[in-house]
């Protein structure tokens, strides 16, 4: 077996690396995207606490 026939896929090569670049894309989106709303949601937290606090 030689790399370029591993790569090929065996004339399926396009589908395959569309379909492993694909999950590739989600499973990173499913990683950053609850961080960044955690941060939003912090700071959103934050400012409304700082908010109630200047308040009193």
């Amino acid at each position: 077996m030689n790399w370029e026939n591993f790569l090929s896929m065996g004339g399926y090569a396009f589908y395959v690396w569309t379909a492993y670049g694909l999950m590739v894309v989600v499973l990173v989106l499913n990683f950053v995207l609850p961080l960044r709303r955690k941060a939003a949601l912090l700071k959103s937290l934050a400012r409304r606490l700082e908010r109630d606090r200047g308040q009193t």
